[in-house]
């Protein structure tokens, strides 16, 4: 590569990382269509990135995975917490997302006394 990246270059993939990719994706959809979604998709939540987690949370089908999702919700997804606890005020998954910023204030206290 020179100094600078084209990005009107199409990127170059190796060919063994396309080929474990496709191997998982393989993994994901057999374990999808032979054993239970909801279990594969808590599997999944488990290794999601913030984005795919907050819209489980906000958004999944099952509510286990809701509620794992709101669960696994770091400091930096106040706002989403906040969104779900304001629209669903009337039921448990309002008082989840209550209950998770609860959470994250008293962790961050905790931290804090460490570092000041």
């Amino acid at each position: 590569m020179g100094c600078c990246d084209d990005p009107t270059e199409p990127v170059k993939i190796n060919r063994s990382d396309l080929v474990r990719v496709q191997e998982q994706y393989g993994n994901l959809l057999r374990d999808l269509f032979t054993s239970d979604p909801e279990k594969v998709i808590l599997k999944q939540l488990n290794q999601a990135n913030a984005y795919l987690t907050e819209l489980a949370a906000l958004n999944a089908h099952y509510d286990s995975v809701r509620k794992r999702a709101i669960e696994l919700l770091e400091q930096d997804s106040i706002c989403v917490l906040k969104q779900i606890a304001d629209k669903n005020v009337d039921n448990e998954f309002g008082q989840y997302a209550l209950e998770r910023m609860e959470d994250l204030k008293k962790d961050r206290g905790l931290l804090a006394k460490f570092f000041n």
